[in-house]
């Protein structure tokens, strides 16, 4: 077989022009929210040079920031549990249903929907009984009025309502990775392991799982990182209220920056909130790295 030779400076020729654009999309502004993040500034004004004053103030002396901090990860581990459920239904769905895209596209439905219209709808469901709510009417029809709630108003169980929403919406788009990694294993493995008296779950702990593991980090990091910069269904539904309550980094940096004109301090949220995403990805593709080394 003949291979084909490409000098490498025709292959930088080619690169080049698409790490340029990436450079100028991410890094770029990365390091600009970075310097930003050292500045008083208001985003209009003269901006004033403060040093790692925004950062000292976001770890000791802001007292929305850590709760806001503890809710981010709430949502990343959240998001994260639903992905084992995610498997199991896809290897259950390939094994025993017949026409079981039809039924996976069903569920990716909510993904295809402008989170607008999925905030806009669950507000509708969670609305007390006397506003049309259907959850609380639900609850009072069946007799258990001491249920109900105000689910997004009040503090203690209003971000609860919002990581159920998000599982709600983001099931389907775990379940067809999950489903089509496993519908990508060869059926002569399973066929093989039938002659040696290994089949269903079985056949799934020796044949499936272990090579499942690269689709099930996809996952797993595509899950925690978006959690972590979970923003527009919880600005739709609360706005990060009632009093901060359902505030994320993301929200919450969107909040100094934009509506209370705190530019520099909104950087350094946002400089945090990269450096986050970047160690947990660096971490989850080792722990992942690990793991497919052990089962390979």
């Amino acid at each position: 077989m003949n291979v084909l030779k490409v000098p490498a400076r025709t292959i930088a020729v080619f690169v080049l022009p698409c790490l340029l654009l990436y450079t100028c999309m991410v890094f770029v502004p990365i390091l600009v929210s970075v310097y930003c993040g050292l500045l008083d500034w208001n985003g209009i004004s003269e901006a004033k040079f403060v040093g790692l004053a925004n950062f000292e103030r976001i770890f000791t002396a802001d007292p929305v920031f850590w709760p806001s901090v503890k809710r981010t990860m709430m949502f990343a581990v959240f998001s994260m549990l639903e992905i084992p459920f995610c498997l199991l239904l896809a290897i259950l769905l390939n094994r025993y249903v017949r026409k079981a895209n039809t039924l996976v596209t069903m569920y990716f439905l909510p993904v295809i929907l402008s989170v607008v219209i999925i905030g806009q709808l669950w507000k509708t469901i969670y609305n007390p009984a006397s506003m049309g709510g259907m959850l609380n009417g639900i609850l009072m029809s069946v007799g258990l009025e001491g249920w109900t709630r105000s689910w997004l108003t009040e503090p203690q169980i209003a971000m609860y309502a919002l990581y159920f929403v998000s599982l709600w919406q983001y099931f389907g788009y775990h379940l067809l990775i999950q489903f089509t990694g496993v519908q990508n294993i060869p059926n002569e493995l399973y066929e093989a392991a039938k002659m040696d008296g290994a089949e269903g779950f079985k056949a799934d702990r020796y044949i499936t799982l272990p090579l499942i593991v690269p689709i099930f980090k996809i996952s797993m990091v595509l899950a925690f990182i978006g959690s972590l910069q979970s923003f527009d269904l919880i600005w739709v539904m609360t706005g990060g209220g009632p009093a901060h309550a359902t505030d994320t980094v993301s929200t919450y940096m969107y909040n100094m920056s934009f509506l209370s004109m705190k530019y520099g301090y909104g950087s350094a949220l946002a400089s945090f909130l990269v450096i986050i995403c970047l160690s947990f990805t660096i971490v989850i593709n080792f722990v992942f790295k690990r793991i497919e080394n052990k089962v390979s």
